[in-house]
């Protein structure tokens, strides 16, 4: 028996499992909040990560310490062993996303302090998309600038991604490489991934997680004249366009509610802006699986996974309704049914299978590890 310890750190937060790699189960986990904050009795990510050592006590078969990176940025296409130069290419794409990469980088040195006698991997949200082709990576200007500057698409949420359309494979009893698969990660932050085969062929997210689906409080796709608009029109600088579009857009932006289940409960009790904002909402998904059936060639599965995607009968409906000419349908019986395993919710002999399959970020990342070692 073996096991993985994965760490995913935020900028105030530690979440952590020990993942058993024969059994795939969770044999410990939990999440530390408010590091570093004035009313908080944990000054920071050392810490931190003390304390949780002391609820893990001894762990005589653990191989390895697992770390989420969002951002690896076109030099990582899989799980990487930690070394010196490989934390200061990890700074170096802070720059790229400059609200998650340094809070990444606090939990790897903090782990590596606390457990220095075991490998310690890095497993990056960016990697799965590295298998995109360059038309569908490569914006559309400067190519001095773009390639100084690293601005292509990346995408995100690979991890989730990668799993999620494996086990589709496995739910549908077909080989991996014989799959088209949609995946709709839909939670606060959403994502859309074409995959082909095991492979990511395209994505919604871009050169940061903002493009894309409307989120919580992130705008997704518009148009860049926008922001040159709004600056000359109101005079809004960088910083605040920033703020605008990351922290005040989507969801929140449209409605002043940031949790999905707050707009929809409004829309259900007849509030326009909140009924609006799930149109806008669900065009957005619609015009990415049009799309993306387009690039495929076909489709044999669309995937909802993360919060929305796993627990949302009615959004799940919503969100495909009206593509029965697509050969893509659901079966309301079989979605209203409360279910956490992976399952099939569209009718029998449909010509799309639609799934729901519950995402499991921290096993995929303890299967990279366990993969990178072998």
């Amino acid at each position: 028996m073996s096991s993985v310890f994965v760490v995913n750190s935020g900028s105030s937060s530690l979440k952590y499992q020990l993942i058993d790699l024969g059994t795939g189960a969770s044999r410990l986990s939990g999440l530390i909040e408010r590091i570093g904050e004035p009313d908080s009795f944990i000054s920071d990510h050392s810490e931190a990560m003390n304390v949780v050592l002391a609820k893990l006590g001894v762990v005589d078969d653990l191989i390895a310490v697992g770390h989420r990176v969002v951002h690896g940025g076109s030099e990582f296409d899989g799980p990487t062993l930690v070394t010196a130069e490989v934390e200061r290419e990890i700074e170096a794409l802070s720059r790229l996303a400059p609200l998650h990469n340094p809070a990444n980088l606090l939990g790897i040195r903090a782990a590596k302090k606390a457990l220095p006698h075991v490998p310690h991997v890095v497993v990056f949200d960016t990697a799965f998309h590295q298998t995109m082709s360059p038309a569908a990576y490569t914006y559309a200007i400067d190519k001095d600038v773009a390639r100084e500057y690293k601005v292509r698409r990346y995408g995100f949420h690979g991890t989730s991604h990668k799993y999620v359309s494996e086990q589709a494979a496995v739910l549908l009893g077909k080989p991996l490489g014989a799959v088209r698969t949609i995946v709709l990660h839909l939670g606060n932050g959403a994502s859309v991934a074409a995959i082909d085969g095991g492979r990511s062929v395209d994505t919604s997210m871009g050169l940061t997680p903002l493009q894309g689906l409307v989120m919580g409080t992130r705008s997704g796709d518009l148009d860049p004249a926008v922001l040159i608009h709004l600056n000359r029109a109101a005079g809004m600088s960088i910083a605040e366009l920033d703020v605008l579009l990351n922290k005040q857009s989507g969801l929140l932006g449209l409605t002043g509610m940031g949790d999905m289940r707050d707009v929809q409960d409004a829309a259900i009790n007849g509030n326009e802006e909140a009924e609006l904002a799930l149109q806008v909402w669900r065009h957005r998904i619609r015009h990415y699986i049009g799309a993306y059936y387009a690039q495929l060639g076909g489709l044999d599965a669309v995937v909802f996974t993360a919060g929305i995607g796993e627990n949302n009968a009615l959004l799940r409906r919503r969100a495909l309704a009206g593509l029965e000419h697509l050969g893509i349908q659901i079966d309301n019986d079989r979605n209203e049914l409360a279910s956490r395993a992976a399952r099939v919710i569209s009718p029998a002999g449909a010509q799309v299978t639609v799934m729901v399959i519950p995402t499991n970020e921290e096993l995929e990342i303890a299967r990279q590890v366990e993969s990178l070692l072998a």
